[in-house]
């Protein structure tokens, strides 16, 4: 079988300034968007482009990166493996979020506040009738990741099963290696999506949130702390890593998600890292993807948390029972939120409307901050997902660290 042999890519170096451009661009939108709110708007579109352009580049990620891992696996059951243990961690993680949600937001109580000056406004006028309802055939039938994620595994075992295996897994390499040569090249933009993003929320929103509204950013970002340090840091650690060493090394992905509020438009160059980390290409590039739709441990505490929020908000008693409910439906409901802009506020109000207990008038109420929240949901969503990697490379015994000197996933340092 001849091969036409694809040319790769010309060697491209990051620039060592990228984490502090995106610093930059990030505290001169503050300012902007503080002092001249109406030029800081018409920033929004730098932010929507960025966010576009990368989620283009997203099929053919998941494609490129999907079928070479599992045809450089070794044996088709090593894939079924990796894919059950996966989706076995992604749900514990996920109920416990939930679970962590809905505790801390009945002890804290961000919704038990003075309602005096809340304005709760007529949702109905930002959503469209039956928004909140969830289709999930039409969810699945117009779901393009979930359709990319499928016919890539079935390529894969495919090319897995096929004489020539080596042969198209060369052609494809190359190919591979151009998309994320694109990608880099769109990458060195960073700073200016960052920018836009951040500077039109500012312009828009201001610096200034309402008493119940400020209480519940507080507890969200607390929350969502604690979950990382806490929660993901154990599992780290049980698995003989460092979350600080590891959040050191993705700090230029968590910029440009805090700058765009997409985890997805860092989802490339979490892949390259967590390879240079140690993980094998082939459990990178099955467990980040599926990660983007199975695994979003930030929106799931934002999910549960608003949800008992709106309920205090209006002096809704929930019972252990339909909280257990509310548990369950989140359960189903989180995972049709993907890492997208937005994406975790109409979940909501599908959740809201399957409950039908709360108001979903409440929605309106969280509208001027959801682009806060969002960046706190899309900042964990990453971290858990590539925590997620590690620790499936690490129990498949395919975790191969560089040399010390340049190492970025350290084992944690032994406790007296």
């Amino acid at each position: 079988m001849k091969t036409f042999a694809v040319p790769k890519p010309p060697k491209l170096k990051f620039t060592s300034h990228l984490t502090l451009l995106v610093i930059i661009a990030l505290v001169l939108a503050v300012l902007l968007g503080y002092f001249y709110p109406r030029t800081a708007v018409k920033t929004q579109p730098l932010g929507d482009w960025f966010i576009t352009v990368i989620k283009t580049f997203i099929p053919f990620v998941i494609f490129f990166t999907i079928v070479p891992g599992i045809s450089g696996m070794s044996n088709l059951r090593r894939v079924g493996r990796i894919g059950v243990k996966s989706l076995l961690y992604f749900e514990i993680i996920t109920t416990l979020s939930l679970a962590i949600g809905i505790v801390l937001a009945e002890v804290i109580k961000p919704g038990k506040v003075s309602r005096a000056g809340l304005a709760v406004q007529d949702a109905s006028k930002y959503t469209k009738p039956g928004a909140g309802h969830i289709d999930w055939g039409k969810f699945f039938l117009n779901n393009l990741t979930l359709w990319v994620l499928a016919i890539a595994i079935i390529v894969g075992i495919i090319v897995s099963l096929n004489r020539h295996r080596e042969k198209i897994l060369a052609f494809i390499e190359p190919i591979t290696e151009w998309v994320f040569f694109a990608l880099r090249l769109v990458m060195l933009l960073a700073p200016l999506g960052a920018f836009g993003g951040m500077a039109s929320t500012i312009g828009k929103y201001g610096l200034r949130t309402l008493l119940p509204l400020g209480k519940l950013m507080i507890t969200m970002y607390s929350t969502m702390a604690v979950f990382i340090i806490v929660v993901l840091g154990l599992i780290l650690r049980y698995f003989k890593l460092n979350i600080f060493t590891y959040l050191k090394n993705i700090k230029e992905e968590i910029l440009i998600v805090l700058g765009t509020s997409s985890s997805e438009a860092a989802l490339p160059s979490l892949m390259t890292k967590l390879e240079q980390m140690g993980c094998s290409k082939s459990v990178v590039g099955l467990v980040v993807p599926t990660g983007y739709s199975f695994n979003l441990d930030g929106t799931s505490i934002y999910l549960s948390m608003a949800t008992i929020f709106l309920a205090q908000l209006y002096n809704v008693d929930l019972t252990t029972g339909e909280m257990l409910t509310i548990l369950g439906i989140l359960m189903i409901t989180s995972k049709g939120a993907a890492g997208v802009t937005g994406s975790g506020f109409t979940v909501l109000a599908s959740t809201l409307t399957a409950i039908q207990r709360i108001p979903i008038e409440g929605l309106a109420v969280l509208l001027a901050i959801d682009k806060f929240m969002s960046e706190a949901r899309a900042i964990t969503n990453i971290i858990g997902n590539g925590v997620a990697t590690l620790v499936i490379s690490k129990s498949e015994k395919d975790f191969h660290p560089p040399a010390p000197a340049a190492a970025t996933a350290q084992p944690a340092p032994a406790q007296a």
